[in-house]
């Protein structure tokens, strides 16, 4: 891998980065205490970035996006995480989410849903959370039975970001195996307006979201809406948290970029029993400390994006980018946090903000304990 980034990635990395200081840093000081920006100041946001070509990054050329690889957004998500103006989990700022599953639709499924969410006209989400099963989708109870030309579903999905204004959702569910052997994972297209599907609960969070909890009662789906095979659904969601998985890690360079910059911008101008924080050894070494990390975290990512793009396995990649580059961007906006004191606490700086996020991001898309697990297996398996 050649770790010099390609002119044209660079030269979309200067401009974005101008974008986000120039247009986005500025409106902090708008947010609500949820995090959200006033809805005028996001629509403008929206046109300035439609204008600038910041749109629809990561969809393919054909269907009208950019046609960004995993290299390209690793830039745009470690350079938009350099802000809280844009919510932690949310870039439809910049287009809606298409993603790997419906990235793949092809014919009918394609023009009642992909088609449709790339041009703004339908919002989608993606539901394979349960209360059971979490980091482990082997445990999902949601099932998906043969009848006739539909599938009835039954179960429930927790955590579902933007299921309250989605059209559709992409929800993985177990089918059973026609031998009699252990359940499949299948991916199925459901209409949030499909009888039989509702929205039960919002569970608000410290970050200041709500995901969905949906209940899925006898809910008749057709099966002219599976996308691919039955069993392909755990492939498919695999794309998805890979990627996933490389954005935690991407983010997290974002946010400690901005830490360490108010950081030593602080400790230039704060001076405490007669000396500058910035002449003590104990800040430092912080300062150190976090560039050294945030440099290894930088690499790592890189690597596995690139790794990506060009159709490497990255299982084991994703799991230690995920896990270290949470873990990193937690630990240098705690530091930055401490470093100033009282006003680190205050709402009137994003510390706390992308504290409380990248805290968060321990836990979703696979807890840390999860990842070591993967690693450590992965380790004992070359060892055996």
């Amino acid at each position: 891998m050649d770790l010099a980034l390609p002119e044209e990635l660079t030269a979309f990395r200067d401009m974005f980065a101008r974008f986000v200081d120039r247009e986005l840093i500025p409106l902090e000081g708008r947010l609500d205490d949820n995090g959200h920006l006033p809805e005028e100041d996001r629509a403008a946001v929206t046109a300035k970035a439609k204008e600038a070509g910041i749109w629809l990054l990561d969809v393919p050329e054909e269907l009208g996006g950019a046609g960004l690889g995993a290299l390209g957004m690793t830039l745009f998500w470690e350079e938009v995480s350099r802000t809280t103006a844009v919510p932690a989990r949310d870039y439809t700022m910049f287009g809606p989410a298409v993603g790997p599953i419906l990235e793949s639709l092809t014919g009918d499924l394609a023009e009642r849903y992909r088609d449709p969410v790339c041009r703004g006209e339908k919002n989608a989400c993606f539901a394979q959370t349960e209360p059971d099963a979490g980091a482990d989708p082997r445990g999902m109870r949601t099932r998906a039975v043969r009848d006739g030309d539909a599938y009835v579903v039954n179960g429930v999905k927790r955590f579902i970001t933007h299921a309250e204004t989605a059209d559709f959702a992409q929800v993985m569910v177990k089918t059973p195996s026609p031998d009699g052997g252990r359940d499949a994972i299948t991916c199925l297209l459901v209409d949030m307006d499909t009888p039989g599907v509702r929205i039960t609960a919002r569970h608000r969070t410290m970050m200041g979201d709500a995901p969905c909890e949906i209940m899925f009662e006898d809910a008749r789906v057709p099966v002219a809406n599976r996308v691919g095979a039955e069993g392909e659904g755990f492939a498919l969601a695999q794309k998805w948290i890979n990627l996933g998985r490389i954005r935690h890690a991407a983010r997290a360079c974002g946010v400690a970029r901005r830490c360490i910059d108010m950081t030593a911008r602080y400790a230039l101008q704060r001076r405490t029993f007669g000396e500058r924080l910035a002449d003590r050894q104990s800040l430092q070494w912080v300062l150190a400390d976090s560039r050294t990390e945030l440099h290894a975290t930088q690499v790592m990512t890189r690597q596995a994006a690139w790794k990506l793009d060009n159709h490497e396995d990255i299982r084991l990649e994703s799991f230690m980018v995920k896990v270290y580059g949470d873990e990193m961007g937690f630990r240098v906006a705690d530091r930055c946090m401490q470093f100033h004191g009282g006003m680190g606490l205050t709402l009137d700086l994003p510390i706390q903000k992308m504290w409380r996020d990248q805290r968060s991001f321990m836990i979703t898309e696979g807890p840390s304990e999860v990842m070591r697990m993967a690693i450590a297996r992965s380790v004992l398996e070359e060892s055996a």
